[in-house]
């Protein structure tokens, strides 16, 4: 008996762990080594330790198996701390956090140079890039499985590039049909 329930426990946590899915997160610089070898947009979290919707797109959104397996297969994932110290190179500028305050790791601290350069003012704020490491948009806020899937299908698959207007992107809008459960 203690043999049977053992073997269904482990079966249920094997189900468990295929079905589960989770984003494949990378650092800036190995998204942009990986673009080099197989061109793929870049997703980036620009999150702070202090943000409560940072943790709650965290949670709500980037665990949800959908938005994983499409952010999985159509981007190159990053998770940045916008008011971190880490050292991020791009387009050949090193950029930091001058200004950071080690005290205040897990609080409000300084701006990061590169959350500055991407237009990031608010967290969180969903950086998305092109195959070349080319800024698309900063789309700021959380966002649930079911608000994040239109800018992940409309940077996915270009159509971005021809809604040149606020018109045209309203219109998309509306037209656009959701699939992702939230």
């Amino acid at each position: 008996m203690k043999n049977l329930a053992l073997t269904l426990l482990l079966a249920v946590l094997t189900i468990g762990s295929i079905t589960a899915q989770e984003i494949k997160w990378v650092s800036f610089e190995e998204a942009l080594e990986l673009q080099k070898k197989e061109p793929k947009k870049i997703l980036m979290d620009m999150y702070t330790e202090w943000c409560g919707p940072c943790k709650m797109l965290d949670k709500n959104t980037f665990q949800n198996k959908e938005v994983a397996a499409y952010v999985n297969e159509n981007f190159y994932a990053v998770k940045f701390n916008a008011e971190g110290n880490e050292v991020a190179n791009y387009k050949g500028k090193e950029y930091t956090n001058p200004s950071y305050d080690p005290a205040k790791a897990k609080r409000r601290n300084s701006a990061h140079q590169l959350a500055r350069f991407f237009q990031v003012n608010a967290y969180p704020t969903i950086v998305y890039l092109d195959e070349k490491a080319e800024l698309i948009a900063p789309i700021k806020g959380y966002q649930t499985p079911v608000q994040i899937e239109l800018y992940l299908k409309i940077f996915a698959t270009d159509d971005y590039k021809e809604l040149s207007t606020q018109d045209a992107f309203d219109a998309y809008y509306l037209a656009f049909k959701p699939e992702f459960k939230g």
